[in-house]
């Protein structure tokens, strides 16, 4: 039995959504002739509350034409330091849009409103970047799936009001935020003036992210993810899993949440680990005193696979594929290992 936690973009549709894919009505997308890809937008948007969406193919391109529609080359966002925009887009922050990013020292990945408005630099003082944009993450990748409380969301919306800045939502994993902390879509789509919400993670589409804002912003989105090369052709085949994955695996992201807390109370027991982090999602980031390396090499000689993240620190993802089965074997075998003179042994 392959156990893979490296991530929850490692899901493979199932047969069911493989079914809705097959028999997907399509159409040329880059004439906006795809109904498909029209209805996931449509539905996507409404759930938001917003006036318009944009299907991507990947998440990082959504940002990235999010950022692009809020800036101008020499200006500067703001973002916490394990901001996926920063460290997981390959540098398209100043490539795509000769934008620089102001790097907050946030908890977990999250960045308060004070931390903001002390970040912004002077409008006047023509020596330092304009400060224009707000991005956040939420979940937080990095962070440890971590999620923001709604109260600072808004309090950061404000600080953006107050100095004219765009304010922009990496939201990724935003579905799983909402399932644990029982929150609406609408008020994140009013909070925020762009979101992006990626379709090929927690919810186990093959692909496809969409952006979603009002349609002033939105008016040059099409046109910017063109110049990145996001134009698509019958890409409501794609489209068609999306809408399928919305309908059928959101709720479901709680037996996600709970097997990652099962993980974590495992760990917690087990002498080698040194600190197991909060766990608010489906995301396990732990600390181990050892050598990382052996105990990958350990798990892969039993077929389980995860991620090391440096100075000791590891990082599980449950996900759609993730079966009770591998769970519970998994949990099991997690229990049995000791440290043995920094080598771990079952």
């Amino acid at each position: 039995m392959k156990i893979d936690l490296r991530s929850d973009t490692v899901t493979k549709p199932t047969p069911e959504m493989l079914q809705a894919m097959m028999t997907a009505d399509v159409g040329d997308d880059v004439y906006k002739e795809d109904p498909t890809v029209n209805a996931l937008e449509e539905k996507i948007a409404n759930m938001f509350g917003k006036e318009q969406a944009l299907f991507f193919p990947s998440g990082s391109m959504a940002n990235q034409a999010a950022i692009k529609l809020h800036t101008q080359p020499g200006e500067q966002l703001i973002a916490d330091k394990y901001a996926h925009v920063y460290n997981y887009e390959g540098g398209g922050v100043s490539f795509n849009s000769g934008v620089s990013c102001k790097l907050l020292e946030g908890n977990r990945g999250m960045i308060t409103s004070s931390q903001v408005e002390a970040a912004i630099n002077p409008p006047d003082f023509y020596h330092s970047p304009l400060t224009s944009l707000v991005c956040i993450e939420n979940t937080t990748n990095k962070g440890g799936g971590a999620c923001y409380n709604f109260e600072e969301i808004k309090k950061i919306k404000k600080v953006c009001n107050n100095h004219n800045l765009g304010y922009h939502l990496d939201g990724a994993r935003l579905w799983n935020a909402l399932i644990t902390k029982e929150e609406s879509a609408v008020d994140y789509g009013e909070a925020f003036d762009t979101i992006s919400v990626c379709l090929s993670k927690g919810l186990g589409a093959p692909i496809g992210s969409v952006l979603i804002g009002n349609a002033e912003i939105m008016e040059n989105a099409i046109r910017v993810r063109k110049i990145l090369g996001g134009g698509m052709r019958q890409v409501g085949y794609l489209a068609a899993a999306g809408i399928y994955a919305l309908d059928h695996h959101f709720d479901r992201l709680k037996e996600d949440h709970r097997r990652a807390k099962e993980i974590g109370s495992v760990l917690q027991n087990l002498s080698f680990v040194k600190q197991v982090e909060p766990i608010d999602t489906n995301i396990i980031i732990f600390t181990i005193d050892g050598n990382e390396e052996n105990f990958i090499s350990e798990m892969e000689a039993k077929n389980i696979y995860f991620y090391g993240m440096g100075q000791g620190k590891l990082r599980f993802v449950t996900h759609l594929d993730y079966t009770q089965e591998m769970h519970e074997y998994f949990l099991n075998l997690l229990a049995s290992f000791k440290l043995n003179k920094a080598v771990y042994e079952l």
